[in-house]
């Protein structure tokens, strides 16, 4: 087997100019996202990443459900480990990987509970054995079994057979970015970087060292 310190990807599919960057780093970001969707598999795979209440970083996979000029939504427990992060810090870091285009984006704001009319409407778009296993999981909780979790799905599929409401401990969050980074992949480690930060009125643009 090939040693790990011994793997190496040289970059070379595209590059960025501060030309090809749009005024607004929502709109940047929709065109990339719209090349990855139409080439990956879970191209809204991000890692979240907060802190937990002794100060150590805490990271996880989620999928991004929504992009707007407010911000990132994404829905999850609201009495999971990261909701309880959130609650108690609200800075958090997003983190797009996208190695078949070479590509990667850090997003870093504050993060707020979204609405509960977009949250409904959300969780009424997902699939009812979704809806059911929201109400099943006490997500982030020490369990015994998965028995557990089997006799909650059984529990909700007969109590809700047909509408099933959104559960009062689940819903959306909102990321509004302070500062988002672009990255491209280049030959030999020289990668081309451009950080966007917001100052209260504009985005600010510079190009970072790789």
């Amino acid at each position: 087997m090939k040693h790990i310190k011994n793997l190496r990807t040289d970059y070379n599919k595209n590059e960025l100019n501060i030309k090809d960057l749009s005024a607004n780093p929502i709109d940047f970001f929709e065109e990339w996202m719209k090349d990855a969707v139409n080439q990956l598999v879970e191209p809204n795979a991000f890692v979240l990443s907060t802190v937990d209440l002794d100060g150590m970083p805490s990271s996880r996979v989620l999928l991004l459900r929504d992009v707007s000029s407010q911000g990132f939504s994404f829905f999850t427990n609201y009495n999971s480990q990261k909701a309880n992060e959130i609650k108690a810090n609200p800075r958090v870091c997003m983190n797009f990987f996208w190695p078949e285009l070479e590509r990667q984006v850090r997003i870093s704001g504050f993060i707020e509970t979204l609405n509960e009319k977009d949250s409904n409407d959300y969780f009424d778009s997902r699939p009812y054995d979704s809806q059911i296993g929201a109400w099943s999981s006490p997500q982030s909780k020490v369990i015994d079994s998965r028995d557990i979790l089997d006799k909650n799905v059984r529990e909700f599929t007969q109590k809700f057979n047909a509408k099933v409401p959104r559960p009062p401990h689940w819903g959306g969050y909102l990321v509004k970015p302070q500062k988002i980074e672009f990255w491209q992949g280049r030959s030999s480690r020289l990668h081309d970087r451009f950080l966007y930060t917001y100052d209260t009125t504009n985005w600010k643009i510079e190009r970072l060292a790789p």
